[in-house]
């Protein structure tokens, strides 16, 4: 089935089991987080999984590329994106298993399953609604800034749809850290697994990956941190491992 891409869009190849993804050359195009958050995620054959705030669909064609997961859907309430995001579904041929919502998480409980997940990620915003005068209906500030959603409003929906000892997994920043953890236990999204990503040896980490379990007894892993390049200024072995041309 061909698909539609816009005079502003652009198709790039993920070198991921020849999966592909479509973006607005001018907008908030995913990262190396978004990347990191897919190969972090666990995800077991025959389980449905929500990403929220999705954008343009990455983890979720990740997600649906290294794993054996049922279905994942992913939630995204900005429309121009949310169609760029189920059009690279269709391009990839993965309608079976991945849908894109566009809607509004907080409003979850209208459209989606109480407790009808086994796993939910996210790559929220990581600016707080204080960090500075942006534009709301920018799409780069929306992705960028709790605009249309808190980091609250993300957790307390993610509480909601997963079942009893779901798992959780979120990438977000160091300086938010403290936010993320109480904010995950007043939820019962109790923090289990947590790793710091660093751009060098010696610099300090710029993003951190937790994994939550839902109803989950206090007691957080600190793994191995993960660093992006090596002394070369080159993608470290991990780092090439995950982006590893197989993913798996």
């Amino acid at each position: 089935m061909e698909v539609e891409v816009l005079e502003n869009e652009r198709i790039d190849d993920l070198q991921i089991k020849g999966l592909k993804i479509i973006q607005d050359r001018d907008g908030f195009c995913f990262g190396v987080d978004a990347v990191l958050l897919a190969n972090f995620a666990e995800v077991k054959k025959g389980e449905k999984v929500v990403d929220l705030g999705t954008g343009t669909g990455i983890i979720p064609i990740l997600i649906a590329g290294k794993t054996q997961a049922s279905s994942i859907i992913g939630v995204e309430i900005q429309k121009k994106v949310a169609d760029m995001a189920g059009r690279s579904v269709i391009l990839n041929n993965l309608e079976s298993r991945v849908k894109i919502v566009n809607n509004d998480l907080k409003k979850a409980s209208e459209y989606l399953d109480k407790g009808g997940f086994d796993v939910v990620t996210t790559n929220p915003p990581y600016k707080n609604s204080g960090s500075g005068i942006v534009n709301p209906t920018d799409s780069k500030a929306i992705s960028r800034h709790e605009i249309k959603c808190s980091l609250e409003d993300v957790i307390s929906t993610s509480f909601f749809l997963l079942k009893d000892g779901g798992k959780f997994f979120m990438v977000h920043r160091p300086e938010r850290i403290v936010d993320v953890l109480c904010i995950m236990r007043k939820y019962k999204l109790e923090p289990k697994k947590i790793r710091f990503v660093h751009p060098y040896h010696g610099k300090k980490p710029n993003l951190f990956l937790v994994e939550g379990l839902k109803y989950g007894k206090p007691f957080l892993n600190f793994m191995n941190p993960l660093y992006v390049y090596d002394e070369n200024g080159n993608f470290s072995k991990e780092i090439t491992d995950i982006y590893g041309r197989d993913f798996l």
